[in-house]
């Protein structure tokens, strides 16, 4: 058991301790380790960082544009300078591989840069009133881009570092300020990632840290009256729940995924088993981009299944701390859901190809085959290193059956034909398509959206600039 910290929260640019006296104890997914404590802030504490964003919004807005994105630039400097050490952290919070953490953290400022440079080309508009039937040309509209005010940012753990940054660089770029409040597991990861800003040069107010227990602070924060925006990163139900309480200020939500693969007759099987096994099962799948279930047509469906096992069995298993792949899940309660999808899998009829073994929070990576529409594994997202295979008799039952799920986040279409890959992308009901790839997010700049079940609006640095300001409108009247 090593040594552990025990973290404040930032408010007003001083950290502190919890009037609470308590503090929540972050432990490590894939080891008896406790990775360290936070703070467990009270509704008073919550109105304290709000109210204090607000002061320091005001001000912030006045700055110009070009200084708003030197300060990004320092903060991308910061956390290049300490990117082994938030890497580290990010292994031993969340169970990544600790090479995939420092990544993470140096794609983090690449994002934070681009985000400072779009920002100063990210402009209004101007509009002559003649232009419209009956209007004068004396009339001139200019259109500047306001920031909406205090901006709350809630991200997941499984990039604590990359979707805050997301969230928090297009909020300051724009003149918000920001109230950040990240997954409690991932809590220290976004902690030591706000140290980089503050280092940074970040004036006192203008991001406040909140952490703390969901039963607490979790709906007080989200119905707060001070919040104007809410950009959030998580499961589609608690995603649901703020979609009800956030009447009259703008929300972009980032949910959950059961994105598919369909694999077309005359697809490259090598490809699309590299391209799958890749989607299906980096960090366990526990990406909400990650490829979860597979369409196959059967002819080709026993070449790709066997494709795809020769490729499980070379996928390694165990450790974060030895680069494995496949780590064990961020928590019980997530290998206990995952468990519970094979069980269902299994006892329904599928065929177990490989896989399905637990230990503790670590579940091999397991591939199913013949799985039929009454298991859960065909329409629930799992989260974890589990993948079925659907067989089906025509390219329009792959495009019925993905499209009859909740969800519509992304899917891959593997085909060498290009008429019947962009055919069949503009039939599906998701944001995004990739061709001949898998599933995932980005480069940060695409726009990445959700739709149905997962998710509402639209992200990438220059919709997520879009969406943290509104119009305002001036009318000059000339004589």
């Amino acid at each position: 058991m090593t040594t552990a910290t025990t973290y404040t929260y930032l408010l007003d640019g001083q950290w502190h301790e919890s009037e609470s006296n308590e503090t929540i104890e972050i432990s490590s997914p894939y080891k008896e380790d406790l990775v360290g404590r936070v703070q467990a802030m009270t509704k008073p504490e919550v109105d304290q960082a709000i109210a204090s964003a607000k002061v320091a919004q005001v001000e912030w807005a006045k700055v110009p544009a070009n200084k708003r994105a030197e300060l990004l630039h320092a903060w991308a400097t910061e956390l290049e300078k300490r990117a082994e050490e938030i890497g580290e952290v990010i292994m031993r919070e969340v169970g990544k591989g600790r090479a995939d953490g420092i990544k993470e953290v140096k794609r983090t400022a690449e994002i934070i840069r681009y985000t400072a440079e779009e920002g100063l080309r990210f402009d209004g508009q101007m509009m002559q009133g003649d232009s419209f039937p009956g209007g004068s040309a004396n009339k001139i509209a200019i259109i500047k881009k306001a920031p909406l005010g205090v901006v709350l940012a809630i991200s997941p753990f499984n990039y604590p570092v990359n979707l805050a940054a997301a969230k928090l660089a297009p909020a300051l770029m724009t003149g918000n300020a920001v109230v950040f409040k990240p997954a409690t597991q991932g809590s220290i990861s976004g902690i030591l990632m706000v140290e980089a800003l503050v280092a940074a040069g970040l004036p006192a107010g203008l991001v406040n840290l909140v952490t703390g227990r969901g039963s607490v602070i979790g709906d007080y924060l989200t119905a707060h009256a001070g919040i104007d925006m809410i950009t959030f990163t998580g499961g589609t139900g608690t995603g649901q729940h703020l979609s009800r309480q956030s009447a009259m200020i703008p929300l972009v939500l980032e949910l959950g995924g059961k994105d598919p693969a369909l694999v077309l007759e005359d697809a490259n099987l090598s490809l699309a088993a590299d391209q799958i096994i890749s989607g299906a099962f980096s960090y366990s799948g526990q990406r909400c981009t990650a490829i979860k279930r597979v369409f196959v047509l059967e002819p080709q469906a026993d070449a790709l299944v066997a494709e795809l096992s020769a490729r499980i069995a070379k996928l390694t298993v165990g450790s974060p701390e030895d680069e494995s792949v496949v780590v064990p899940l961020i928590d019980t309660k997530s290998a206990d859901f995952v468990e519970g999808l094979i069980t269902d899998a299994t006892e329904k009829g599928a065929t177990l190809v490989t896989g399905g073994k637990r230990t503790a929070n670590l579940i091999e990576p397991t591939l199913f085959d013949h799985v039929t529409r009454d298991m859960r594994i065909a329409w629930e997202e799992p989260f974890g290193p589990v993948l079925p295979v659907i067989r089906v008799s025509s390219v329009e039952e792959m495009i019925a059956y993905a499209n009859e799920s909740e969800y519509g986040l992304q899917a891959s279409v593997f085909t060498e034909n290009i008429d019947a890959a962009f055919h069949v992308a503009d039939a599906l009901e998701t944001g995004s398509v990739q061709i001949n790839g898998r599933t995932e997010r980005g480069p940060d700049h695409f726009p990445f959206i959700g739709v149905k079940s997962s998710g509402l609006g639209v992200q990438g640095v220059g919709r997520s600039l879009a969406s943290m300001t509104r119009d305002k409108l001036t009318v000059l009247n000339l004589k």
